[in-house]
């Protein structure tokens, strides 16, 4: 009846079942066989795809005689599976809830101890007296100073020996002036000190990296290729961008040495690349971002941080190693918390404020230090500005002066350990050298690190440095502060 079709062609023979005789009037079941061209033998069935939905296989289940394949657990580094990200939420849940208690707990324990009055007290004694911001008024003199220098290095009135001279006594003035005024004037606090050490501290790097530019640019203007080169870097930072580039020596200007004293950068252009336009959705989100970030980390170290560190005074007093240890793991979170909200605030909303309000362009202020798995990577990566410093004004020059990779390196440290202690120890009035310890430590520790631990154990190796590190650092200067001011005058009376 039907068409046959060629002799190379099949066709399909559906039969319909019959209830059966047991199962009484079950359902008739539908069956469909593959016919050969001569109708006599079936022809194989094709094979079933991996990927085909399991529930078209309900109706005939009694064919699957192969439920199982080869494959690997979902956890087994094998299987190739990556999507945790369930298990993330499931992490950042407990986090949220396990801080929320801690939280609660303080507030049950101690009220609400958010003073934001307090916060002013820790700038100001006197309120008719600003030496913080006095010293950062002052900063202006040595900017302008060593912009003299340069000016008169470029028209040939100074030579190079004298222009040296006068740059390094400009740089250790800049680093000698205030600390003597934190350390002898007592209406200053002791946060208000840090500040304006800070500033004087990035000025100093900042005018080290403009005087290493401007030397480069006289020494390739003696060989005659000042101009080309210094054209063609500025159309490549700037990406095609429609501005004009500047060569050596038009760069001496108020408004190029302000301009760079006030972006985001350790290190000097002559020509920075720059944004087209300043973004006001963006510019106001970091804006909120960084008052109400500013607002949580004061409210997380009254309400959190300090109550942690006054009980910790009696178990450092007692010598109570085991209280020691419990307070240190206690501070661990806060301090931890508080240094995650600090990097965000300053590396990310502050950094991109500023930057997007002068259209500077380079926004790599920070890499995925995150991911580090070794010590090294870390310190690379979650500080790009003074990594960048490092790299360009002390390590390739150490280098090319024929020190080896390893002299160079721990001469970055060593340098960086001297700020860190320069910047605590001058406005506590009090030389621990905790901080210096700390960062110099750094050195073995990247070793072992990186011989003992690799991988996801060397990312954990690097997250407990970080969480541990911290709190012991701020226990040993909060003890010996509360011990030199709060305790010696007692024992003396």
């Amino acid at each position: 009846m039907g068409d046959r079709g060629g002799a190379g062609g099949s066709r399909r023979r559906r039969t319909a079942s019959r209830p059966s005789s047991q199962g009484g009037g079950g359902p008739a079941e539908e069956e469909v066989r593959d016919v050969g061209p001569g109708g006599d033998a079936p022809a194989p069935a094709p094979a079933p795809d991996k990927d085909e939905n399991r529930d078209s296989d309900v109706g005939s289940g009694h064919w699957d005689l192969r439920c199982h394949r080869l494959q690997d657990s979902l956890f087994s580094s094998d299987s190739g599976f990556s999507n945790y990200r369930g298990i993330l939420n499931w992490c950042v849940v407990m986090l949220i809830l396990s801080n929320a208690r801690l939280f609660l707990e303080n507030l049950i324990k101690y009220g609400i101890l958010v003073d934001p009055i307090q916060v002013v007290s820790l700038f100001l004694k006197d309120p008719y007296s600003w030496p913080a911001l006095c010293l950062v008024i002052v900063a202006n003199v040595f900017a302008v100073a060593a912009f003299q220098v340069e000016k008169r290095l470029a028209v040939g009135a100074l030579t190079e020996q004298a222009g040296l001279l006068l740059h390094v006594v400009n740089l250790a003035t800049i680093l000698c002036f205030p600390a003597a005024v934190a350390l002898l004037l007592e209406s200053i606090t002791p946060v208000g000190s840090v500040l304006a050490l800070m500033v004087h501290t990035i000025l100093f790097l900042k005018l080290v990296s403009y005087r290493d530019v401007n030397l480069w640019c006289r020494e390739r203007r003696g060989k005659g290729k000042a101009k080309a080169k210094a054209a063609s870097a500025g159309k490549r930072a700037n990406g095609g961008a429609a501005q004009h580039t500047v060569s050596y020596p038009d760069n001496l200007t108020y408004r190029d040495l302000y301009y760079f004293l006030l972006a985001p950068t350790l290190c000097y252009e002559l020509n920075f690349p720059r944004s087209p336009r300043i973004r006001k959705r963006f510019l106001l989100r970091r804006l909120l971002e960084m008052l109400f970030l500013t607002q949580l980390q004061v409210g997380l170290i009254q309400q959190w941080m300090v109550p942690t560190i006054q009980n910790s005074m009696k178990p450092f007093k007692d010598m109570d190693y085991s209280r020691i240890i419990e307070r240190l793991l206690k501070l661990a979170v806060p301090n931890h918390l508080i240094w995650l909200i600090f990097f965000y605030w300053f590396f990310h909303s502050c950094m991109n404020a500023v930057a997007e309000l002068m259209q500077f362009g380079d926004r790599e202020f920070y890499r995925d230090w995150w991911n580090s798995e070794s010590v090294t990577y870390f310190w690379q990566n979650w500080n790009i500005p003074v990594h960048k410093w490092c790299l360009r004004h002390f390590y390739k020059p150490m280098l090319r002066r024929g020190s080896s990779k390893w002299v160079a390196s721990t001469g970055v440290f060593f340098a960086s350990a001297f700020f860190h202690e320069y910047l605590v120890s001058i406005p506590l009035h009090m030389f621990r050298l905790w901080a210096f310890t700390g960062m110099m430590a750094q050195i073995p520790l990247a070793w072992i690190v990186s011989r003992f631990f690799q991988g996801n154990y060397g990312n954990a190796a690097v997250w407990l440095t970080l969480i541990i590190g911290q709190p012991v650092a701020v226990l040993m200067y909060v003890h010996d502060y509360y011990v030199l001011n709060y305790e010696a005058p007692v024992a003396g009376a």
